[in-house]
């Protein structure tokens, strides 16, 4: 009886140990899941942020255009006044 306990008492130290080595894989597993949902979720922001440049570039090229077309409007409104302006002289 002596030797069985002392086997039980000299394998508990190993059971532990055991149970340890099995919570320590469970969590490199649950880590590397996490990891690997993280490198998807990093991967689907970094599309969105190209996409959202191309965007910003897109809405940039858009207000210079918009700010060349009112030059051309202010240009073309100031010879049209001009002109009316000279039809009114004519008419006199």
């Amino acid at each position: 009886m002596a030797k069985t306990m002392t086997r039980g008492i000299e394998l508990e130290p190993i059971d532990r140990l055991e149970e340890k080595v099995k919570l320590l894989v469970g969590l490199i597993e649950r880590m590397k899941a996490e990891q690997g949902r993280a490198v998807e979720e990093q991967q689907r922001l970094v599309r969105e942020i190209d996409s959202l440049r191309g965007r910003l570039a897109a809405g940039d090229a858009l207000a210079t255009e918009l700010s060349t077309l009112k030059e051309e409007r202010d240009v073309i409104r100031a010879r049209v006044g001009e002109m009316l302006d000279q039809l009114e002289a004519l008419s006199l």
